[in-house]
């Protein structure tokens, strides 16, 4: 049964970091971080108590929240990635196909590795911390590159959890998801004020 719940996240998984990288409306990327966030969930209970595993789906919602009351306030529109050929919809769905082939070919090794972790949660991380890359690498606004920093430590928790399942790692990477999504508001606000100046 937990296996199969396993497998439903990483579909999830897969849902979630493809829709980011094709959405255009911000609402949508939150909304489907959120998704994000409680498919991770799901796979940290095989390896955590319920309490431990909730502080992820916790804060990871704290993060989307802090990043969609932010945005919500921004007026300057943001930039359309998509009128340049190399980002454009089709470009992006073939680079999730090659990630997606790179994980599948790279799971086996490296959940003997991580002490047999497991095939779904180690195909997870992987294609959380693989999405994430690649979505850093395609986009220049700055609640884009948030969730994509977003996904890629979302995707090394998961993994890293296998490793080290304390109380204070646990913590501590808390921490630093919501100082993440802190800097970014910040960082939107003032790209804000600094475009909203000069016009």
């Amino acid at each position: 049964m937990a296996l199969t719940f396993s497998w439903i996240a990483v579909i999830i998984i897969i849902v979630t970091s493809a829709g980011l990288l094709l959405a255009r409306d911000w609402r949508t990327s939150i909304i489907m971080l959120s998704v994000q966030y409680v498919a991770m969930f799901i796979l940290c209970l095989g390896h955590l108590p319920l309490g431990m595993a909730s502080v992820k789906v916790v804060v990871g919602w704290m993060s989307a929240a802090i990043l969609g009351m932010t945005r919500s306030g921004i007026t300057v529109p943001d930039i359309d990635e998509e009128s340049n050929w190399p980002r454009g919809r089709l470009f992006r769905i073939f680079a999730a196909g090659m990630v997606g082939i790179i994980v599948a070919g790279v799971t086996p090794r490296v959940n003997n590795m991580m002490a047999d972790a497991g095939i779904a949660v180690t195909t997870g991380s992987l294609l959380l911390i693989g999405m994430g890359l690649l979505h850093l690498g395609l986009t220049a606004n700055t609640l884009r590159i948030t969730i994509g920093l977003m996904t890629i430590l979302s995707g090394f928790e998961i993994l890293y959890l296998v490793v080290e399942g304390s109380v204070l790692v646990t913590a501590l990477l808390a921490v630093i998801i919501l100082g993440l999504a802190l800097v970014g508001s910040y960082l939107m606000l003032a790209t804000n004020t600094k475009e909203a100046g000069s016009a």
